[in-house]
């Protein structure tokens, strides 16, 4: 199997002047840190796939907007996005 290489420091925006830019790994793992969680357990408490959190956390590929925006709430106010996901449950 091929992988990709690692780019740990990439930029979450690579078009930013490196003074306004931050690393997407570092990002990813701050906030899955200030959980206290593992990597397969946030992706499974925050119904993320674990794949691409362990692909992002190695450099190898960059979160999307969506994903960016979901990880700020996260780490803003986790409490909210738990009551979110545990009122969308029950109305499944």
């Amino acid at each position: 199997m091929h992988m990709a290489p690692i780019h740990p420091d990439r930029p979450i925006d690579e078009t930013a002047r490196p003074e306004g830019s931050f690393c997407a790994r570092a990002m990813v793992q701050r906030v899955r840190w200030g959980t206290g969680l593992t990597q397969d357990a946030f992706a499974r408490t925050f119904h993320l796939d674990a794949d691409a959190l362990c692909e992002i956390e190695a450099g190898r590929t960059l979160p999307d907007a969506a994903l960016l925006a979901y990880l700020q709430v996260i780490e803003w106010r986790p409490e909210a996005v738990l009551d979110a996901l545990e009122q969308g449950n029950r109305t499944i």
